[in-house]
């Protein structure tokens, strides 16, 4: 199976490839679904086509919004120049921009969006008869529906969520944040209402709120669950799933690190008939993250997908910095969090096994004087002698939970 990260930037999109990305998919500046993300200039995108075909990888760009007729007059000078650099596919879930690919990027394979909610064998059948390489399948789906949808279109590419953050609306399709807040979230801009605090107001009582769950924490109604998939590897190896995809293109550097590495050294050991090794999994809660799933792909029961207690992320580590260069007995750090002089720090690898831990007793500003802490956005070195690898990230665990 293909595995499938997220290159939020061109930053992102590099730490995905070398921790063992087989494909990315980002984004250019319009047209996508996380408008927040920092997402890729035309001259970025060019980079990373060239890049990721020098490693023999893949480079998917999503078009993905639901168009407006405004949208429209930019998207197909947009399409030319995504024809031209040679872009390995196309995210699409709007059938008006699947026409005007079809026209003005007649060269380049296109992919069915999850926001186009494929939830049968015939929409899939459908989509195919259209000249659609690939499905990246609602996330709404039980196995059993998926080996269907297989047995059903032996020759179409199905891609599936394995990982990351989901969406309590039906595959992504939801209004709460333009009637509330005015950003339109299949437009790219969501504000994530779904993840707020939530009480009961009477028709004749203004201004009483009423709790729906009574309880310290109050009840966050529509808040769910993340979506993990690790231990499922073997299964959707079984329903032939081509793709496997990370959402997260809006995450950090350390979270595409970890867990594109984390399955791609599980999807290693299937391959060799390896058990995987009980500790991967540890990785995955190390990472920013809510509470795990399976979400539908075992079962179409709901029960286990929503969290109510609180919408907050689960932080057991932060991450600290990205390593820049290693060069006279020193290595050079980008800062992305404080830390200080003796803290004990994790040194992350592409590869699990070059892993370091590292208790700091000097620290260099860029003017080379020794100080007790870090601040964000500077750059810093701490002396190291033993060679490391490239693409580094460096975390540390957090004393209070």
């Amino acid at each position: 199976m293909e595995l499938l990260a997220p290159g939020g930037s061109l930053e992102k999109l590099k730490y995905a490839l070398y921790y063992g990305a087989d494909a990315v998919y980002a984004s250019g500046k319009e047209f996508g679904l996380r408008a927040q993300s920092k997402n890729l200039t035309d001259e970025e995108i060019e980079t990373a086509v060239e890049l990721c075909h020098k490693l023999n990888k893949k480079l998917y760009i999503t078009i993905n919004i639901f168009a407006h007729n405004h949208h429209l007059d930019k998207m197909p000078h947009y399409l030319e120049f995504l024809n031209s650099v040679g872009i390995d596919g196309l995210i699409i879930s709007d059938p008006g921009v699947f026409s005007l690919a079809q026209q003005f990027a007649p060269h380049t394979p296109i992919h069915i969006s999850t926001q186009a909610n494929v939830t049968s064998w015939k929409s899939a059948e459908f989509w195919h008869n259209q000249g659609v390489k690939r499905i990246i399948l609602a996330r709404e789906l039980t196995k059993s529906e998926i080996e269907t949808i297989r047995e059903k279109n032996p020759a179409l590419e199905l891609e599936i969520f394995v990982h990351g953050a989901q969406c309590m609306a039906y595959s992504g399709r939801c209004l709460l944040s333009t009637f509330l807040n005015n950003r339109h979230a299949n437009l790219g801009n969501c504000s994530h209402p779904c993840r707020w605090k939530y009480n009961l107001v009477e028709e004749t009582r203004p201004g009483e709120t009423f709790p729906i769950e009574e309880d310290k924490y109050g009840c966050y109604i529509l808040n769910s669950k993340d979506l993990c998939l690790l231990s499922e590897l073997e299964e959707l190896a079984e329903a032939q799933i081509d793709s496997i995809k990370i959402e997260g293109r809006m995450k950090s550097v350390h979270y595409v690190a970890v867990v594109t590495r984390t399955y791609r050294e599980a999807l290693n050991c299937i391959a060799q008939g390896k058990t995987i090794p009980e500790d991967l999994a540890d990785e995955l809660s190390k990472i920013s993250h809510r509470p795990y799933t399976k979400g539908f792909f075992a079962s179409e029961k709901t029960g286990d997908m929503q969290f109510t207690e609180y919408s907050q992320y689960i932080r057991t580590y932060e991450y600290l910095a990205n390593i820049i260069q290693q060069k006279n007995g020193r290595v050079y750090l980008e800062v992305k969090a404080k830390f200080y002089r003796n803290d004990s720090l994790e040194l992350l690898f592409p590869n699990r096994t070059d892993d370091k831990e590292l208790k700091i007793e000097i620290i260099y500003d860029e003017e080379n004087n020794q100080i007790e802490y870090t601040k964000p956005n500077t750059i810093v070195s701490i002396p190291y002698n033993e060679k490391i690898p490239e693409f580094g990230v460096v975390r540390k665990k957090k004393t209070e939970v």
